[in-house]
């Protein structure tokens, strides 16, 4: 640099120490390099510090120097430089800059976000994603009917017929666990952390789903038949704590649609011209209440099949757009040598202690302390939030682990990839117009994808970051909504609003209320069938189905008769609360509006309040040796011990938990560290301590037993259980297998689960991080490789769930087909009597006795 050049960079930092303010939050800038100067420059650039500018005459000749090269630091508490050297400086892209006071050029620190997408495309994105839902609910209701032979009832309603495959499972994971935070709040930690902050968000949200895998195995056999964890726990422990444990529940399922529907109502807003927040909540309302309410679990299950392959393709396309195609808009970017120039132009905050202020190192602290606060958080919202126990319950312990393991691997690549390009491509963009393109609280409203889409890709990029993010919102939004009703329904309604049988002993058949299995007198024993192997039941179908008025006849059967018409009350409730909790969406997304809770500040905080019921509901399913009073003091306690030390820590920041700092102070990372931790670790130490100082209420031999008499008199689960554990009457009710027995023939599956999650697990947080933390900031080489591992990861993860599910699904159907096809033929031969599995529509003669 000429002499000329550095005597008018200083003689605008003399200008900006006199004035010693600047006009309307912009800083002047130097016209010639297009770069700011502060009003006080403290900056760590390349391992010198310079001290704030009191006097140019103060400054030794080197702080000179390096406060001429220090060009464009970043603005507020950032103190460290934005670019590393003046050539960097030199080869941004020019910004049209405004004039100011003394003629010297100013800029805003960043530009405002303005929506490209017009209200009428994206009520048609909304509409099309309507259609399409109701379209997949009715194909899954078809194929159920005329396939499979299923019933319309809320049997089916809750657990998609029970035998889900491991492929439709896994996509199924991948859309539920793929919030509109995991989309937006991804790609701003790595904006903020850089390769770090993608990999720390991706792992330390797979391994709960990875883990999951063996309590939901684990569940498959322990408890059959419980449609919901709840259910376990109160067969385990009774009323008391199981009210505890329902409030925990429905609080998770608040917390995570809160988070659903502030990141999609925020990226609506953002990316929608004139686009209100209660229109956008409408909206998604609308269409988790259509499809839910046409085919329940199973139309979820389609639904998420589509939402986790379209948003896996279009990750996809972005990391192609970022690092491998060129961009007539953005010449730099397109290539892995381009961005990564960009990026290593780029000093990061000193708060964030990367090392050699680089975005393309593993070693940063901020983002390994978010990768502890992402671990322990997130198990909250994996092990307290029913709609990942209904996934369980909707298939076989085979079906279950592979589902979960599988899912969890490709649910990787979603934070993975998204977060590695937008997050990276964020800061290589930035880069190149010479500052950042967001402000710090659009940035934290999850706006990092929607600015890279639209400035790299246009109107087109814009309108696909609205689409995953909406079928994200869509796909997690109407997990949860079953999941709440589900709990409406089975825990609160069965349970202690209207029980079948209010008096009713668990060892008694619901039906007939005789005695069964081990406690049952030979004399006065249960002799009750399942409604698939009943005649009259099958009858009864056949006159509902062939009616010729709107009101059906009542169900004529002895024995499951009453039962039928306490399921079908049961059914209708069911439809009410789909309906009231999906339209429930429409005033908490307003109200968090109002509120101006940002998603960063929920996703972190989620941990503090759930977490401390983690251990105590893994253990519940596991444990003989837990009590109640350990299952209730570990929740409570962990949960007010963790408020304490969350509340506490940041108090201690300046203005403690004033109106004004509440949010910024308690959005601390050490904060909500020490929130999380005592959460989820002081929870569960309180539960087994309290567990070893009380008595269990029922013998430990027997808690199995107990826990197998939640059952559907209708489907019994040893019916659905009988060809992998060889019987052949489970259509008895009293006909129901050990403990021991099931255990067994399932042990491999179990193990199984245990070892491979595990191993994921500490792989994923141990042993990868610690082998790419010793190295140093990345070069050239180790840059390209790390692109091309999370694209090939990305890809694999493509393939595997568009064609597996589909494959799965496919053969699946067939068999059911060729077996409903030989059942016909049998029948009609008169080698068996027709029953409710065959399907009545075949027997159009048949009339009621």
């Amino acid at each position: 640099m000429d002499w000329s050049t550095k005597m008018r960079g200083l003689v605008f930092a003399c200008l900006l120490v006199s004035t010693g303010s600047a006009v309307d939050n912009k800083t002047l800038i130097n016209p010639l390099s297009a770069v700011t100067t502060p009003p006080a420059l403290s900056a760590a650039h390349n391992g010198m510090t310079v001290p704030a500018v009191a006097s140019m005459t103060t400054l030794s000749p080197a702080q000179k120097a390096l406060l001429d090269t220090c060009l464009k630091p970043f603005s507020g508490a950032n103190t460290t430089c934005f670019y590393r050297s003046q050539k960097c400086a030199n080869s941004s892209r020019r910004l049209p800059y405004a004039t100011g006071p003394d003629n010297a050029t100013v800029v805003d620190t960043a530009a405002a976000f303005a929506p490209s997408t017009e209200l009428w495309a994206g009520l048609l994105v909304f509409l099309g994603i309507l259609v399409g839902a109701i379209s997949l609910a009715q194909v899954f209701m078809l194929i159920r009917k005329r396939v499979y032979k299923d019933k319309d009832s809320i049997a089916s309603a809750f657990d998609g017929g029970g035998s889900i495959s491991g492929g439709l499972t896994a996509s199924t994971i991948v859309a539920q666990w793929t919030w509109a935070a995991t989309l937006l709040q991804s790609s701003n930690v790595a904006s903020k952390y850089g390769v770090s902050g993608a990999f720390w968000y991706a792992s330390g949200a797979t391994i709960q789903i990875l883990l999951f895998a063996m309590l939901a195995s684990q569940l498959r056999v322990r408890a059959p038949g419980a449609k919901t964890f709840l259910r376990v726990i109160h067969a385990r422990f009774g009323p008391k704590t199981h009210i505890v444990y329902v409030v925990f529940a429905f609080a998770t399922n608040l917390i995570v649609t809160a988070m659903l529907m502030t990141g999609g109502a925020a990226v609506a807003n953002a990316l929608i011209k004139n686009c209100p927040v209660v229109l956008a909540s409408v909206m998604v309302a609308a269409i988790v209440a259509c499809h839910t309410l046409i085919g329940g679990m199973g139309a979820l299950f389609y639904v998420s099949y589509c939402c986790s392959a379209i948003i896996l393709v279009v990750i996809l396309y972005f990391l192609t757009q970022v690092f491998y195609v060129g961009s007539l808009t953005h010449p730099g970017m397109g290539s892995m040598e381009s961005v990564y120039n960009a990026i290593s132009c780029l000093n990061t905050p000193d708060k964030y202690g990367n090392k050699d202020h680089s975005y393309n190192t593993f070693f940063s602290q901020s983002g390994l302390i978010f990768g502890i606060i992402n671990i322990v958080g997130n198990f909250g919202t994996v092990f307290v939030d029913q709609s990942y126990w209904q996934i369980a319950i909707a298939s076989k312990p085979r079906q279950v682990v592979y589902g979960y393991l599988l899912g969890g691997l490709v649910w990787f690549a979603v934070p993975f990839g998204m977060a590695t390009s937008m997050g990276l491509g964020y800061q290589a963009m930035s880069s190149q117009a010479g500052r950042p393109l967001l402000t710090d609280d659009d940035a934290g409203r999850g706006l990092v994808p929607a600015i890279v889409a639209q400035e790299l890709l246009g109107t087109q990029g814009a309108f696909l970051v609205l689409v995953v993010v909406i079928l994200a919102v869509v796909s997690t939004a109407s997990a949860e909504v079953m999941a709440v009703t589900s709990i409406i329904v089975h825990d609160l309604y069965q349970i202690y609003f209207k029980p079948f049988r209010r008096d009713n002993d668990t060892n008694c058949c619901v039906l007939c209320g005789k005695a069964r299995g081990r406690m049952a007198n030979p004399v006065d024993k249960c002799e009750c069938i399942s409604k698939t192997k009943c005649k009259d039941c099958y009858y009864d179908d056949v006159t509902r189905t062939q009616r010729k008025h709107t009101v059906p006849p009542d169900f004529k059967c002895a024995i499951h008769g009453d039962y039928r018409r306490y399921m079908e009350v049961m059914d209708r409730l069911k439809n009410w609360c789909l309906i009231l909790c999906s339209f429930a969406l429409i005033p908490l997304t307003i109200l968090l509006d109002v509120l101006s809770i940002q998603l960063g500040w929920l996703y972190g905080s989620m941990g503090v309040v759930v977490g401390s019921a983690v251990i105590p509901i893994s253990l519940s399913v596991c444990w003989t040796r837990l009590t109640a009073e350990g299952m209730i003091a570990g929740a409570v306690g962990g949960c007010v011990a963790a408020l304490a030390t969350w509340l506490g820590l940041a108090a201690r920041n300046p203005n403690g938990l004033s109106a004004s700092t509440f949010y910024q102070n308690t959005g601390e990372d050490f904060a909500m560290l020490g929130g999380n931790l005592v959460a989820i670790l002081g929870g569960g130490l309180i539960c087994v301590i309290v567990s070893y100082m009380t008595e269990p209420q029922m013998d430990i031999h027997e808690i199995w037993s107990f826990t197998y008499d939640i059952d559907n008199p209708l489907y019994p689960w040893a019916e659905m259980y009988q060809t992998e554990l060889g019987l052949t009457d489970g259509n008895k009710l009293d006909n129901r297998p050990t403990f021991q027995s099931v255990y067994s023939t399932f042990k491999t599956t179990s193990w199984l689960a245990i070892i491979v999650s595990v191993s994921l697990s500490i792989i994923m947080v141990i042993l990868w991080p610690a082998g790419m933390i010793g190295g140093n900031v990345f070069s050239l080489s180790t840059f390209t490789h790390w692109i091309n591992l999370v694209t090939a990861w990305t890809t694999l993860a493509v393939v595997f769930i568009i064609l597996a599910p589909a494959v799965e699904e496919v053969r699946a159907a067939y068999g059911a087909y060729r077996t409903m096809k030989m059942y016909v033929d049998d029948m009609a031969s008169g080698q068996q009597l027709p029953t409710a599995d065959v399907g009545m529509e075949k027997f159009p003669d048949v009339v009621t006795p």
